[in-house]
């Protein structure tokens, strides 16, 4: 399960809305929580109680869900709210979602960037209603429920009402305009009106006396009588809102074709940026669902920071660094190169008002920065846009942040110890000293980038020498096989270490599962003793994780491209599809989908090195507008495969490259700098059913740390 929803959504916005149901990840569906195994079902239908607000996208077990701002229309009594009505007749696409409730109301909704528009056809009823819960939030499981610690809401008349939430620590308001002519408009506290009443304040909300409360607007609805809903947000509060609204809707009454129209456009001029010639219908729905989910997080708020009162870029739902840094922040440097800097910006902003570069980051108050999952992975993308010569960033600025941050958490230990347990946040420090040194060295601050380059070959430490793999340790969502590959910055010396080429192949190999039998998957609800014996395999898991994804490249470093090549397309071939359950593992805010979109290219980005390893593509020719640029990918020979159960009876043998040009010159290294894609050009590769040598005698550059490349002048 992706763990992505259908819900509206806009490329990079702040709000997104969809169908709740409380159903784990997203709130809708009807999956209960799991991190092993098949998931069971929460719910035996498709469902859903309203629409709400805020949702993630692809993530796990990140504990805060939102789901905030639950509307609901009604043909029900008041009472009713939170019951769950079946969907029929969904539709979904790039910025629009619609539905039929069982109650016989059609329900469609659109966002924009900061405002969602909602569209509710009734059927005939004496007392239809539409009612707006700000009491709402999180998913229906343990522990997964969202309390508000303050609130207030004003009905103020003429079909316009406003409130604030604070939710997590963050204020989050509202500025909301319903048409509703001939309605009663009215607050509502604990499932009873308030006559008379236009507003309630909250000072103190606990889960003990929490009860719902909010809007509604109520009055007859003749047969298909339509309401519109628009809502406007802010986390500055609710004059703010009500700018954002005004902004989005102009005005326009109704407005929802207008949002939903900006919207398609927005999502066109994003998607367009990725062109593909060939393909099957199937290969080419994934391709473009893929560069969807890619695009939904982060989430940007500009102007927006509850936590600091200037203006400018702020970013939130960053909720899993440890998986988009590898392949998402390069894919938004390549196709949204001003959000890409944004991003940066705003994580050096939270920087310096919290202390430290987060690993993630959602729209809430506090330390819960997954600091467990990894250490200062800001670093590579930081790094990454120096090179590329990026404006916009006072990059003297960052590096003192970058440099503070490598102290911070575990980054203590490392200074003077040069070993971190859990022992794969060694090999994230040593990979953020050699980006920081990058960037102290370009900066000419030769001695801390002297000083920084020599403890980041302290990655040494985290090996042992005697098996060529990780120590033991504890490790997260994975084992030291799992992570024993990633993509280093020295990584001739890693192979030496592993035994050289011969020995680090047969590692990998073996644990790509070469030579041996099939696995048997996990079912529903697996025991833990059937867990433990795959985790023994010490196998590849299929895309299912993090460390996972660039592990396929790392066969180039050792001289065969060819294998990768076998992987990837095994992987582009049987593990993604167009169904619901079409992707290997969760997305993890467009990590998972991001990697599709490079492996289909043929590309990967090894992210903090500049540098992008090439593959076979799964397409005859693509097209990635980087900037004002183009970087064309053609092939010769290539030929098309279906993928998944796309009337595949067997598996289709993988293709190789054999040779290649870059703008019309020999290429015989199977990598590219940056800078050569990010300027544009034609790649030519030429295709086989068989390996040749090509790529194998020139390996990506390594890093390896001698006094003697950088003087040791102390600064003048």
């Amino acid at each position: 399960m992706g763990n992505t929803h259908p819900g509206a959504t806009s490329p990079l916005g702040m709000v997104s809305a969809c169908a709740y149901s409380g159903a784990y990840p997203t709130g809708y569906g009807r999956y209960a929580k799991n991190t092993e195994g098949v998931p069971e079902e929460m719910f035996e239908r498709t469902q859903a109680s309203g629409f709400t607000h805020f949702q993630q996208s692809g993530t796990g077990a990140i504990r805060k869900y939102y789901n905030y701002v639950r509307v609901t229309p009604m043909v029900q009594p008041l009472d009713d709210l939170g019951r769950s009505w079946a969907l029929h007749d969904e539709r979904a696409e790039p910025g629009y979602y619609a539905a039929n409730l069982d109650t016989g109301v059609r329900c469609e909704i659109t966002v924009g960037e900061k405002v969602a528009v909602h569209r509710y056809t009734f059927p005939d009823h004496p007392s239809a209603r539409v009612v707006i819960d700000l009491s709402c939030g999180g998913l229906a499981i343990d522990l997964g429920r969202t309390v508000p610690l303050r609130a207030q809401v004003e009905s103020m008349g003429h079909g316009c009402a406003r409130g604030t939430v604070v939710m997590e620590g963050v204020p989050l308001s509202i500025y909301l305009e319903a048409d509703t002519p001939g309605w009663r408009q009215m607050v509502w506290y604990d499932r009873r009106l308030i006559p008379g009443g236009t507003r309630l304040d909250f000072d103190s909300i606990r889960q003990t006396t929490l009860r719902p409360f909010g809007l509604l607007f109520m009055g007859p609805a003749r047969a298909g009588q339509t309401i519109e809903v628009r809502i406007g947000f802010s986390l500055r509060g609710c004059e703010q809102a009500r700018r954002n609204l005004e902004r989005e809707c102009a005005g326009a009454e109704p407005a929802f074709e207008r949002v939903r129209a900006g919207t398609r456009q927005r999502w066109r001029d994003h998607i367009d940026r990725v062109q593909v010639d060939g393909g099957t219908p199937a290969r080419r729905t994934v391709l473009a669902t893929a560069l969807y989910h890619a695009l939904i997080k982060p989430c940007f708020a500009d102007d927006e920071s509850p936590f600091w009162p200037t203006s400018g870029p702020y970013a939130f739902d960053i909720c899993t660094m440890w998986d988009i840094y590898k392949t998402q922040i390069p894919l938004l440097r390549a196709i949204a190169p001003d959000r890409a800097t944004d991003l940066l910006e705003s994580l050096i902003r939270v920087c310096e008002e919290e202390g430290n570069f987060p690993i993630g980051y959602r729209m809430a108050r506090g330390a819960d920065r997954f600091f467990r999952q990894a250490s200062a992975l800001a670093h590579t993308a930081l790094a990454d846009a120096h090179a590329l010569d990026r404006s916009g960033i006072d990059w003297g600025w960052a590096l003192v942040h970058m440099v503070d941050d490598l102290r911070r958490m575990y980054g203590e230990d490392f200074f003077e110890h040069g070993l971190v347990h859990p022992i794969t946040h060694t090999l994230d420090l040593a990979y953020a000293h050699h980006c920081t040194a990058k960037v102290a060295r370009a900066l000419n601050d030769r001695r801390l980038a002297d000083d920084l380059e020599r403890r980041s070959h302290q990655w040494v430490n985290a090996f042992d020498p005697a098996t060529g793999l990780l120590r033991d340790s504890e490790f997260y969502e994975g084992g030291k096989w799992n992570y024993s590959f990633r993509l280093l910055h020295d990584m001739a010396a890693r192979i030496e270490l592993a035994g050289g080429d011969r020995g680090f192949i047969d590692k990998l190999d073996r644990f790509f599962g070469y030579g041996a039998e099939p696995v048997r998957q996990p079912g529903i609800s697996p025991l833990p003793a059937e867990m433990a014996l795959g985790y023994a395999l010490n196998r590849f898991e299929g895309l299912n994780n993090e460390p996972d994804m660039e592990a396929p490249w790392a066969y180039h470093y050792a001289g065969r491209p060819d294998r990768t090549a076998e992987i990837v397309h095994s992987a582009l071939t049987w593990q993604f599809g167009t169904g619901p359950g079409g992707l290997p593992g969760n997305d993890d805010s467009g990590g998972l989908s991001a990697w599709y979109v490079w492996a289909s290219l043929g590309l990967f980005p090894v992210a903090g090195q500049g540098l992008f390893l090439l593959n076979t593509p799964a397409f005859a020719r693509a097209a990635l507008r980087v900037g004002d640029e183009e970087f064309v990918i053609e092939t010769s020979g290539h030929r098309e495969t279906p993928i998944g159960v796309d009337g595949l009876d067997r598996d289709p043998p993988p293709q190789y490259v054999q040779s290649a040009t870059l703008d019309g010159k020999p290429l015989h290294a199977a990598h590219l700098s940056a800078t050569d894609v990010h300027r544009g050009g034609r790649l030519h590769l030429r295709l086989g059913p068989e390996p040749t040598t090509w790529g194998h005698g020139i390996r990506p550059p390594s890093h390896p740390f001698t006094l003697a490349h950088s003087p040791a002048t102390p600064k003048e």
